[in-house]
């Protein structure tokens, strides 16, 4: 007999995954934990681009001369096409916006600016509605941003030029 067999030495040759006398196989099988994280890696890249997306719209265009690159710190208010809200990116609800730019500028009282980008195709009342609101939160300042038109830059250079 072996000396498996007998309850020996076990570590001598035989297969590369051995059973005990219970007959429950001591290693682990990473194949459903591989399953499973391949699953939950396809799921995050797919919502965090949606999550992290947030407000999209299509600015109207304004003949305006002088870049200003968004800033963390500013209170940025946003009308998509649909006529749904968000407050710094994140969906809010309509009742709730007066509160949530009330404890907005409470983070920054020396700045009070909002700056609203709404959808080129939206109705100017929903805008209308928002500055109101805007100032009734204490906004000193309601500033509407848009998209360079084409041709903006050159019409710059032409401006620095003449300077």
């Amino acid at each position: 007999m072996a000396s498996s067999e007998v309850g020996g030495d076990t570590s001598s040759g035989g297969d590369a995954q051995e059973h005990s006398e219970s007959g429950v196989m001591g290693d682990i099988n990473v194949t459903p934990l591989v399953d499973v994280m391949l699953v939950l890696l396809i799921i995050f890249m797919i919502v965090t681009p949606a999550i992290l997306a947030g407000f999209q719209a299509r600015m109207p265009e304004g003949a305006h001369l002088k870049a200003r690159p968004e800033k963390e710190e500013r209170t940025m208010f946003g009308i998509d096409n649909e006529g749904k809200w968000y407050l710094n990116k994140k969906p809010i609800r309509e009742q709730d916006a007066q509160k949530l730019l009330e404890q907005e500028f409470l983070k920054h009282p020396d700045d009070k600016v909002l700056f609203i980008k709404a959808d080129r195709n939206l109705k100017y009342g929903e805008l209308l509605k928002v500055m109101e609101i805007a100032k009734k939160a204490g906004a000193a300042v309601v500033a509407a941003v848009s998209d360079s038109k084409p041709g903006t830059e050159e019409m710059l250079e032409e401006v620095k030029e003449g300077n």
